[in-house]
């Protein structure tokens, strides 16, 4: 198995330059002195979530290899299927997205304002109707993580940090499926080797982290993993993306409920920044764990919560 290395990390910067946006890592006097806080806020990209990177890389170097591509097929939870969609529409090519009906609403309809044509599918079934989506319509196929062009895409969020902050102690990732950690990962280990690299997620769906722990991916049903609030972190590591967890990840770290909406709100108040539950893990991790001394990134991976959702997060329990 071929693992992403930090050139194509670097091709993959000059393939979506100018078409996402370079965040910037915004210092976070509210956090521990100790452990000086940084965000990466990807919830600034235009689909207000990172995934644009890997969609835009992706589906790039898929046009370099084949000038007739026409139509784009994904499956998605939300914020990939809106970075398709919006990366489809400024090539001018057809877009099929394949997206479970729980997802949030938010996300399915700003999926279609970028002219996708949305197939709503049951709980597990996206990857099966997705294979049938491509059948009908002969297009290309950009996965959600199990892909290397899009790890690489999502990798240059690590070049980023590791260029502006170049003594940078500790990453927290969300993880997922994993493409986001995956890449993070190499960048910052190729260029800030002596940083430690945490992936996050929530202990309703933390597959990943008792697939490392045991030393082989486990298998968590759909509908365990369908309880956390965090929609965007339900999905499960692909052999490719767990083999790049396992090279690059320090440490999995777990984070609750209730601790993941503390972060939005943290975010909120503190940060004024909006961030969703997947996006908010990151700093919940940072609030829960004594993760080591030093300047700290965490990755707001995406702002895409439904307007009821923040707006009880963000009221006072009576």
């Amino acid at each position: 198995m071929q693992l992403v290395t930090i050139d194509d990390i670097r091709a993959a910067a000059q393939r979506i330059h100018g078409r996402v946006v370079r965040t910037p890592l915004l210092p976070a006097p509210w956090g521990d002195p100790e452990r000086p806080l940084w965000v990466k806020p990807e919830n600034l990209q235009a689909i207000g979530a990172f995934k644009v990177r890997g969609a835009f890389n992706a589906l790039t170097a898929a046009m370099e290899r084949d000038d007739a591509v026409a139509d784009v097929v994904a499956y998605s939870s939300g914020n990939h299927a809106q970075a398709v969609a919006y990366a489809a529409a400024a090539f001018g090519l057809r877009a099929h997205i394949v997206m479970p009906e729980e997802t949030p609403e938010v996300k399915v309809a700003a999926t279609r304002t970028h002219g996708a044509r949305v197939v709503l599918c049951g709980a597990g079934q996206r990857e099966a109707v997705a294979a049938q989506v491509l059948a009908d319509t002969g297009g290309t196929l950009i996965p959600p993580f199990d892909h290397r062009d899009v790890i690489a895409g999502q990798g240059t969020i690590g070049l980023e940090i590791a260029e502006d902050l170049a003594d940078v102690a500790t990453v927290l990732v969300p993880v997922s499926g994993g493409g986001l950690a995956s890449g993070i990962g190499v960048a910052i280990k190729a260029l800030c080797p002596r940083a430690v690299v945490l992936g996050v997620e929530p202990e309703l769906a933390a597959d990943a982290a008792e697939g490392l722990r045991t030393g082989e991916r486990v298998d968590w049903p759909i509908e365990q993993r369908n309880r956390t609030v965090a929609d965007g972190l339900r999905s499960q590591p692909s052999a490719l993306t767990f083999a790049h967890l396992r090279q690059v990840l320090d440490d999995m770290l777990t984070v609750t409920e209730s601790e993941i909406l503390s972060a939005v709100t943290e975010f909120a108040w503190r940060g004024h920044l909006v961030a969703e539950p997947s996006g908010a893990v990151a700093l919940a991790a940072y609030r829960r764990y004594a993760t080591p001394p030093g300047p700290t990134a965490v990755i707001l991976s995406g702002g895409n919560i439904e307007p009821r959702l923040l707006a009880q997060t963000l009221t006072p329990a009576e």
